[in-house]
């Protein structure tokens, strides 16, 4: 099928499972439990004097549970993200939560035994490990904050009607919400998706009326929300700090990622450093729109008015183009998606806002879910999340245990792919308008995806400093504001409602400082896109190598290979140079009102 056929529709989860009441489900479940069965005979088998072969086998059959509970798991999530209001996806969805935390439970012996194993041992075994080895080198990472058995279990069966329950109750409360905004002379109730769309219009009354639509309703139950997310941040600090003894809850995500301390301490300081140069870019960015000042609510307004729309179908072919001239084989996976109609790109009512790209195991083409309302945004996002699953397929050689990056690597084929669309549309359109255009949505880009990431993880720092201490859902409320004064300083308007702004972050709830893995991946793309531009060619190789690894490796180490050191300062301070040479490009424009 051609790019100019793709239609905007429902995804097709049939490679999966027919439906949630299938007997199919019911069959992958009794072969999960056959496996579990299976898996548990090694039990007594495991002593530090394994042979090689056994612990092969072992591997083997926990990659295929894996796999197992992963498409049962995914297809909850997929008719979940459909429908949120849907009863049966809430019940089936809680059900698979159940069953990965039986699986955990009745295989952690495994784990336990390889991470209590003495260092000669375990590296004796390595030889057999193949593909799994960063798997189980990244398992004893966490020897010395692991607990024991019986305790383990507990919290397993605890984040089921804990976190995982905390998480889905936000989602739900969230999700159902609709936002009254005044459009065409009408007033509609629009999903928060749809309302995202007014916050970039080229009328300012426009963007203030529906960013002050969105946190009227947020407004209201901040109280509740508040309460949910204190009762996240405590159960991960109990669990985390307290039982498991690392030193901050943010180490916990840390040691996730394979990164060292001090080195996410580096990054989000070299980023509070870089805040003005952001600011800067607000200044000017007030001059272009005729404004002393910007307000808040006018961060992502556009700098002049236009009508640009794209269809599904144009949006598909521009995507696939800007790919297939880098190279044609990230073209070919990407077009996967739409002939396997991996894509649910339909706005409709219930549905999940946001967008995510999900793979679900190394034999599956992922799937990619987004709201497409036909604005440049939404070729970006598009885009962005082909990237993802291009990374994905590119790792599909390795085992459902390493095939996923880590959080540090995971937007590096998204934003790099925005970053090539951006060159294809600049290419099909030179005009010195469309660079300045391109310019400024690159800047704001930029800001949402390094900056204001960063600044969130560092308001999730203190909020659980705030919590530990007893802290009042207002006190986060007034923390949130002292980190929007530091991020923008007089650089605009803060307008106050934007002091609830916290409690409609959905990361905060889902994963504690996930979101500091944006800030990561955008400053090592624009590193390596430079590399690209100045290298050509040559390039290439070096970065689908990066890709093809998946989570195979350490991302310290896998970058390393490519030439990159992200221990020094001057990695991070260089790709904040790159932002600076754009905004220099701006800056030099003569400015148009």
């Amino acid at each position: 099928m051609s790019s100019e056929e793709y239609a905007q529709e429902r995804w097709s989860l049939d490679e999966l499972f027919p439906a949630l009441d299938s007997t199919e489900i019911e069959d992958a479940i009794k072969a999960l439990e056959a496996q579990i069965a299976s898996f548990e005979e090694l039990r007594d088998r495991l002593s530090a004097e394994l042979d090689p072969e056994t612990f092969a086998e072992a591997l083997d059959k926990y990659d295929q549970m894996s796999r197992l509970i992963s498409r049962l798991s995914a297809y909850a999530h997929f008719k979940f993200t459909e429908d949120t209001q849907d009863q049966a996806a809430h019940t089936f969805q809680a059900r698979t939560h159940q069953l990965g935390a039986e699986l955990d439970n009745r295989t952690m012996f495994f784990k336990l035994w390889w991470k209590a194993l003495e260092d000669d041992g375990a590296e004796a075994l390595m030889g057999a490990a193949g593909d799994y080895r960063y798997w189980l080198e990244a398992l004893r990472l966490e020897k010395p904050y692991t607990l024991s058995e019986p305790e383990e279990k507990v919290i397993n069966i605890k984040d089921v009607n804990g976190s995982a329950a905390l998480r889905t109750l936000y989602d739900s409360i969230t999700n159902r919400y609709t936002f009254p905004l005044e459009v065409n002379g009408e007033v509609k109730d629009l999903t928060r998706g749809e309302l995202m769309v007014y916050v970039k219009s080229p009328e300012a009354a426009v963007r203030a009326a529906a960013y002050q639509s969105l946190f009227k309703v947020y407004e209201k139950d901040v109280p509740i929300l508040g309460q949910i997310y204190q009762y996240r941040a405590r159960d991960w600090s109990s669990e985390n700090v307290r039982l498991r003894e690392y030193s901050s809850p943010i180490a916990v995500r840390n040691l996730n990622n394979d990164l060292p301390d001090d080195l996410v301490d580096m990054m989000l300081e070299i980023s509070k450093e870089n805040a003005i140069l952001y600011q800067r870019y607000f200044r000017l960015k007030a001059k272009w729109m005729g404004m002393d000042k910007l307000q808040r609510y006018d961060v992502y307004a556009p700098v002049v008015k236009t009508e640009k729309t794209y269809s599904f179908a144009e949006s598909a072919e521009v995507v696939l183009a800007s790919f297939n001239k880098f190279e044609p084989k990230v073209a070919e996976l990407a077009r996967k998606l739409f002939d396997e109609h991996h894509i649910d790109s339909e706005v409709r009512s219930g549905k999940m806002t946001g967008a995510y790209c999900s793979t679900v195991e190394p034999d599956l083409t992922p799937w990619v879910m987004q709201n497409f309302q036909g604005r440049p945004d939404d070729v970006a996002t598009m885009a962005h999340e082909l990237g993802h699953a291009i990374h994905s397929l590119l790792a599909a050689d390795h085992s459902a245990l390493t095939q996923g990056s880590s959080l540090p690597l995971a937007e590096t084929a998204s934003t790099f792919s925005e970053m090539l669309l951006m060159d294809e549309l600049l290419e099909r359109d030179p005009d010195p308008e469309v660079r300045r255009d391109l310019l400024f949505r690159q800047m704001d880009d930029s800001f949402a995806t390094i900056q204001r990431q960063a600044f969130f993880a560092m308001f999730e720092k203190t909020a659980f400093e705030l919590i530990e201490s007893g802290a009042s859902v207002d006190d986060l409320t007034s923390a949130y504001w002292e980190n929007l004064k530091a991020q923008f300083g007089d650089s605009l308007e803060l307008n106050d409602e934007f002091k609830y702004e916290w409690s409609m972050i959905p990361h905060f709830h889902m994963a504690p400082f996930y979101v500091y893995a944006y800030a990561f991946g955008q400053l090592l793309v624009l590193s390596l896109y430079k590399q690209y531009r100045e290298e050509g060619d040559s390039f290439k190789p070096r970065y689908l190598e990066i890709l093809s690894a998946g989570g195979s490796d350490s991302p310290v180490r896998i970058l390393d290979r490519a030439g990159i050191d992200v221990t020094s300062r001057d990695f991070w301070n260089g790709g904040f140079q790159v932002v600076e040479e754009a905004l220099q490009q701006l800056e030099a424009m003569p400015v148009v009102t």
